[in-house]
């Protein structure tokens, strides 16, 4: 058991007999008649859902220890991505309600930390930035704004807006949560 005031982003919580991940921990400080809370934004591991929960700051919830493996992403099927742990080639699958959005971003061999409940493979933890090529954009509008934008499709058939000085073959970080053009991986010309 931990107190709401100790809760972190990362967390696993076990309410109502649901398993959650801590999104986001808002505190909310109290004044004259009206305590103090916590907000916590939550993700349901297993389905996917959203949820938002206040608790009061001396309340007790029940935590869960997760155990992270590092494994290489193989392939997904129409319920779940596999992962293989590469010491003992034990693979696992992750159900995609639980992965989401993300799974557009996996690429074949790409080492993900995978979230453990006892043996049971529930959840990934990816990285917020990653950075992909771009396969086709179209060309720049020479002596226009600085601030338009253009489409670009990116290597995993993603399309995303980025800036007019981008090209065919660049390499570029994303955004993976707001699916956005982050900025550009400057590569040494010679």
């Amino acid at each position: 058991m931990v107190l709401a005031s100790g809760i972190k982003e990362g967390s696993a919580l076990q309410l109502d007999g649901k398993l959650y991940k801590v999104l986001e921990v808002v505190r909310h400080a109290g004044s004259g008649q009206m305590h103090g809370f916590i907000e916590l934004k939550l993700k349901d591991i297993r389905f996917g859902h959203f949820a938002d929960r206040r608790f009061k700051q001396t309340d007790k919830l029940e935590d869960v220890e997760l155990t992270k493996r590092q494994m290489d992403y193989i392939y997904s099927d129409a319920d779940a991505c596999y992962f293989m742990d590469p010491d003992t080639f034990e693979q696992v699958g992750v159900a995609k309600k639980s992965v989401g959005h993300i799974e557009k971003f996996l690429k074949e061999g790409m080492k993900i930390s995978v979230e453990m409940l006892g043996e049971e493979a529930i959840s990934i933890q990816f990285p917020k930035i990653v950075e992909l090529q771009i396969a086709s954009t179209g060309a720049g509008i020479r002596d226009g704004q600085d601030n338009t934008m253009k489409p670009a499709t990116l290597e995993n058939g993603l399309e995303i807006l980025v800036p007019q000085f981008i090209e065919t073959g660049d390499k570029v970080r994303i955004d993976t949560e707001k699916v956005k053009y982050v900025d550009r991986v400057t590569i040494k010309r010679m």
